[in-house]
């Protein structure tokens, strides 16, 4: 199923290493996520805030990372399951 990118969203550079619940750090090891860097976050259109870049890849509505851009479906803010 393709999804259709609601949001187009810029993945920025943070100053510090930013928290991450605990759960999605557990999802992100037990897919190998050692390529995921807590330094990068996005404006999440869906919460309104910075989200770090690795609960935004375990987002549901997370489609693809395209040459620094996040495209997002903006259905719900929840962790895939």
């Amino acid at each position: 199923m393709v999804r259709d990118a609601k949001f187009v969203v810029e993945v920025k550079k943070a100053e510090k290493a930013l928290r991450i619940e605990k759960e999605v750090s557990e999802i992100i090891k037990s897919v190998g996520g050692k390529f995921l860097n807590r330094k990068e976050y996005v404006e999440c259109p869906l919460k309104g805030e910075k989200v770090p870049f690795p609960r935004c890849f375990v987002c549901t509505s997370f489609i693809r990372r395209i040459k620094g851009y996040v495209h997002c479906s903006g259905e719900e803010y929840s962790i895939k399951t």
